[in-house]
């Protein structure tokens, strides 16, 4: 794949819900997103995150009835089999380090995804989880608070952006070919001038 422009990638970062789920991905592959976390910005510089990473089917099995995926689409419940993600990311915040994470794993979050889409592979960012359940499942000890949990794939749809109509509605929506319309607020819309 050719090196892309930041700003296409960003444009081609859009939460990705069905993936090819027979593609594997390698640990390797997750190590190597997770090392453009690493590097980027945190909070103080404490760099208290840390990451569980799991591209294991039977392990992603169980993780799979943890994560919430589509707020808006009242009745999808997520990826069928077949269709969801090859891997997980879970990041973690380490509270032996910090109590608050502030950002940290927004800026960890987004920078793993763009990695992710310059590898041909899409992601999506899941903050509605089943904490508990997940501790549970991969023996997470107490001292990590479950942040956020990426799914990474073969993308299997295609998300396009559109401007937000007159209304402002920015729920995002599937039409009937299966394609994932995301609006986006108009830049004037959030740009406030006070000069």
């Amino acid at each position: 794949m050719k090196n892309e422009m930041i700003s296409d990638l960003i444009r081609k970062n859009r939460s990705c819900r069905r993936f090819y789920q027979e593609y594997a991905i390698r640990l390797e592959t997750l190590k190597s997103l997770v090392d453009l976390a690493r590097l980027s910005a945190s909070g103080a510089n404490l760099q208290p995150l840390k990451y569980i990473l799991c591209a294991n089917p039977p392990t992603n099995a169980m993780i799979f009835p943890c994560l919430g995926w589509a707020g808006y689409l009242k009745d999808w419940a997520g990826p069928e089999e077949g269709e969801r993600p090859s891997a997980y990311i879970i990041i973690l915040g380490d509270t032996v380090i910090a109590k608050d994470f502030g950002c940290d794993h927004g800026i960890a979050g987004q920078s793993i995804l763009l990695g992710a889409r310059e590898k041909g592979l899409a992601g999506c960012m899941i903050g509605s989880v089943k904490g508990a359940k997940l501790r549970d499942i991969l023996q997470i000890p107490k001292q990590f608070q479950i942040i956020l949990v990426l799914a990474i794939g073969k993308p299997k749809e295609t998300a396009v952006i559109e401007n937000a109509g007159p209304d402002n509605d920015i729920k995002y929506w599937r039409d009937n070919e299966g394609i994932h319309h995301v609006p986006k607020r108009n830049l004037s819309d959030i740009i406030i001038n006070f000069l």
